[in-house]
């Protein structure tokens, strides 16, 4: 297999890879305006400036399903996107992610922690229960 057939099988590998880009840029985007030390509700509020700029339809704080959870973003209808300030990731983090792709039935998560001095947003795959 060449390069050329490995890179395109990675792409197709890839769940709504041009509109997941688009989201982590516009997350890199608010880290560099907000810096490391904002809170979450401000973190949001600058990343739903971003999105009304380009025109991207969102829904924020969705309740899901009859648990009460609430998942800070979803991207058209198809990508969730949690938000964390806190020192370090857990696994509950990324478990919780993977319990909103369940209840909200999307196959994207993005995971991002602003306050570390680079982000770096995780992507979480749902894992379906009958796997």
């Amino acid at each position: 297999m060449d390069t050329n057939d490995t890179n395109n099988a990675n792409k197709a590998l890839l769940i709504y890879p041009e509109l997941s880009y688009t989201v982590t840029g516009i997350l890199f985007s608010v880290h560099n305006v907000l810096g490391p030390y904002a809170r979450e509700k401000q973190y949001g509020d600058e990343f739903e400036t971003q999105l009304k700029r380009k025109d991207i339809s969102y829904k924020r704080e969705v309740v899901i399903g009859d648990s009460g959870n609430i998942l800070d973003f979803v991207i058209k209808d198809k990508i969730a996107v949690e938000f964390k300030a806190k020192r370090i990731l857990t696994k509950e983090d990324y478990f919780k992610v993977q319990r909103y792709l369940q209840e909200a039935r999307l196959k994207l998560g993005l995971l991002v922690n602003f306050r570390n001095k680079y982000i770096k947003p995780v992507r979480i795959i749902r894992i379906d229960k009958s796997d």
